[in-house]
Parts: structure tokens; sequence; C-alpha cells
């Protein structure tokens, strides 16, 4: 059965959103892991929008699980995971205007980029994963980067509006864990997953984490967080027994 990785992120975004020091996403980790998550994933972007660098630093020193830091390959970024030394790395593309991370990266074209960042991160004894779309060139691709795992993007699952839609997405998921599988990377999944699409993907087998955060942090604001990861943890779970 999959593992269960929750973003925290959407809880720094409310704190940033009053420039406070609550709600604090050092305390939600803890309430996570006491819910069941097996790793706490944060993003902390080049324009800090949520988490800040005091998040990570303090994450690495309580976080009993493991600690998955998503970035950019900004060399000012990496050189921060370098000085926390975060469980995991996971380079992500990411856009100033965007709001939420709108695709995987692009491997092939910017494999000189990302091989480098993903070496420097290696030669530190950090796992690396690459946040890819389902598409096995750019699965391959990230093998020669020499990265231990990717990420497969779920946003178009996540978006279809129709069965037939769905069953595509899922059938695409299905080929991607396989090529990844083959060439020997760990193959983790998120993006865009919900209480209600969850179980679909979890049935694929061959995943090693599923990674979700939004629909999580939002649940949580009516049932409290701890119940939140523990409902989604069931469900990611359930279907494997």
């Amino acid at each position: 059965m999959p593992l269960l990785g929750v973003n925290i992120d959407h809880v720094a975004t409310v704190r940033q959103a009053r420039q406070t020091d609550e709600p604090d996403p050092v305390w939600a980790a803890a309430l996570c892991e006491l819910g069941g998550a097996d790793s706490i994933v944060v993003h902390l972007r080049e324009d800090r929008r949520h988490i800040q660098e005091r998040d990570v630093r303090l994450l690495k020193e309580t976080v009993s699980t493991r600690l998955n830091l998503e970035m950019s390959i900004a060399p000012s970024i990496v050189a921060l995971a370098l000085k926390h030394k975060p469980d995991q790395a996971t380079f992500v593309p990411e856009k100033r205007q965007e709001l939420t991370t709108e695709g995987g990266l692009d491997v092939i074209r910017f494999f000189r980029s990302i091989r480098q960042a993903v070496s420097r991160l290696r030669g530190a004894h950090i796992n690396v994963s690459l946040f890819v779309d389902p598409e096995s060139p750019q699965i391959e691709k990230a093998k020669e980067t020499g990265c231990l795992a990717v990420e497969l993007h779920t946003g178009s699952y996540a978006q279809a509006k129709t069965a037939q839609q769905r069953t595509r997405q899922l059938q695409k998921l299905k080929k991607a864990i396989a090529c990844g599988t083959a060439l020997g990377l760990t193959v983790h999944a998120g993006h865009g997953l919900t209480y209600r699409n969850v179980g679909a993907v979890a049935q694929l087998g061959g995943l090693h984490e599923l990674n979700i955060g939004h629909s999580v942090v939002s649940r949580a604001i009516l049932v409290g967080l701890e119940r939140a990861v523990r409902e989604m943890k069931h469900l990611v779970c359930v279907e494997q027994r």
C-alpha cells in the first residue's frame, strides 16, 4: 500500500496572510504525524509566499518521520537545502505568477541544470525526486540525472471531468508507474488528489507514496488536522488490504 505524505504549505498560507506567528506549520506537522502521516512535505518557494526558512530548520529538527522539501533548482534554494539537509528533496517547476504548481518539470529541456542540482544534493546524501508529468520520455530522462525517484503529476487526472477522461488519465499513470519501476526508480504521485478521487490512484499499485496537501488542510478546518490525516490515510490504504 502507498505511504501518505502530507503537505502543510497552506497552514503557512494562513499564517502569512496576517504576517503573524500562527498557525505554526511545525505544530501542524506534529499533528499530521499523530494522524498517521508517513512524511511531511513543504515547498520553500523563492517568493516565500508560505513556508519560510525558519519552518524548514525547525521541521528538520522535529519531524520524526521524513521531511520532504519541494524546491526549485534555483542556486539559492539548492544552497538552503544543502544547509538544512531534508531527508528528501523534490525538484518542482516554479513560476511566480502561478497559484500552485501547474505541471511537471521539463527534464528534457532543462536536463543539464537539473542534473547539476541533483548531483549537488546527492553529494550531500540527500535523496532526490523529480516531479514530472506521467510521460515515459520525461521519466527516462529523469533517470539520467541520477535522481532516485520520480513523483508523477496527477493534476490531469484530478481535473478530468468525465469517467472516460479519468480512465484515460489513470491508464497514463499506470504506464508511467511501470516505466519508472522498470528503470529502478521509486515512484510517488501527487497534485490535486482529494478524498473523493484518491482511491482510484491508490489502487493502481506500484506507488511508494502519495503526497496530498490542500485537500487535507481544507478538511482540517472543519474536523481538525489529526482526524483529517487519519481519514485520508484510511482512503489511501483501505483498497490495498
